[in-house]
């Protein structure tokens, strides 16, 4: 299972759950399908939390690293 490093929270459940389409025909099993993919990231995030696994570096953006440079 790839890990999806320095992504936010909907990039998190496409690579780690599948989210990428819905298997399901109907609001209301679609809608149980992302309950469920969000009670599974959670246990995920719950898990690396208390294995103190350090959060992903994020990029920075140019006009940060400009704003960082100028000052």
């Amino acid at each position: 299972m790839r890990r999806a490093v320095g992504k936010g929270t909907h990039a998190q459940a496409i690579w780690r759950c599948g989210l990428h389409r819905s298997p399901y025909v109907g609001l209301a099993k679609t809608h149980l399908k992302h309950v469920i993919t969000a009670v599974a990231l959670n246990l995920v995030r719950l898990g690396e939390w208390w294995l103190s696994t350090p959060p992903a570096k994020t990029r920075r953006s140019p006009f940060a690293a400009l704003q960082a440079a100028a000052a």
